[in-house]
């Protein structure tokens, strides 16, 4: 029996001021969240429709979800329930709770991220064993580069750090070791077994406690730097419950998951560019060159 296959992705148009929230960082301004939905908005019909091509090209269905009724309801439990979790926290979440959602339908699932483009043809589904694992690109390079003492760590609340010190408070708080690695959820493979093992929403309620506490601990473990960039982030919860579950994990390579950023290009042998740096004609202008 053939496998059920699907590829998705999500667009909410999350406000500017709902980005960062509180965070006092430098870095975390409303005026660079402009820049990400501003460049969203600019190349909507282009990031939807190379996403599409692939699916089409590997003969699977492409599914973009945005703002409906779906959403709505899922986005009011958080409001009622947990008003200090931002628009764009929810979002995340929500990207996560369609990959459930999808589950129930389908044996493997691609989910990209709507900055996340395909420049190539080759099937993912064949070449990532996402029966087996989950496949994802992990940002444990990009950890306190300049190796410094916690208490001289100063990042944004969605940064590698911050997500790998929270995760890590995390599994301390239960007891577990507490080596975690900062998984990028912006390019997910992933099967429907491998999806349930991983229980991501599994005591979501304890979870999303259990990052409160910490928040606002006052035990020293970890210095006010550190504790100020803890928030809701659903790479934090991914990484924790990959340890907790003993969930496989397949490494993304460079190709499958090029993490663009300030390169300023893409490489000849990239499969799928994750343009976090959202220069997305510099994307288009690869594609031309390369018949794609």
């Amino acid at each position: 029996m053939s496998m059920k296959r699907v590829i998705y992705s999500i667009y909410i148009d999350v406000p500017a001021k709902e980005h960062y929230g509180k965070s006092k960082h430098r870095k975390d301004t409303v005026e660079k969240a402009k820049i990400t939905v501003n460049a969203f908005k600019k190349h909507y019909k282009k990031l939807i429709e190379s996403k599409r091509q692939y699916a089409k090209a590997i003969g699977v269905p492409f599914i973009l979800f945005e703002y409906d009724n779906h959403y709505q309801k899922y986005e009011k439990f958080f409001l009622d329930n947990y008003p200090e979790i931002t628009g764009y926290e929810i979002v995340n979440f929500y990207k996560i709770h369609l990959l459930y959602e999808l589950a129930k339908k389908y044996d493997e699932i691609l989910y990209l991220d709507f900055d996340a483009i395909p420049v190539t043809k080759d099937s993912f589904f064949n070449i990532w064993d996402i029966q087996n694992h989950i496949a994802v690109y992990n940002n444990n390079t990009m950890i306190n580069k300049m190796m410094l003492r916690l208490d001289e760590i100063e990042h944004g609340i969605r940064s590698p750090s911050a997500k790998y010190y929270n995760a890590q408070a995390m599994l301390i708080a239960k007891g577990r070791d507490p080596n975690n690695d900062v998984i990028n959820t912006g390019i997910i493979g992933a099967s429907k077994e491998q999806i349930l093992k991983l229980d991501f929403f599994g005591d979501f309620k304890g979870t999303l406690d259990l990052m409160t506490k910490l928040r606002y601990d006052k035990t020293g473990l970890y210095p006010q730097n550190i504790i100020n960039m803890f928030r809701y982030d659903n790479e934090t919860i991914f990484s924790y419950k990959v340890k907790m579950n003993n969930v496989s994990i397949q490494w993304l390579d460079r190709r499958w998951h090029y993490f663009f950023d300030n390169q300023g290009f893409v490489p000849k042998e990239t499969k799928i560019v994750h343009a976090v740096c959202k220069k997305f004609d510099v994307v288009w202008r690869y594609n031309e060159k390369h018949n794609l």
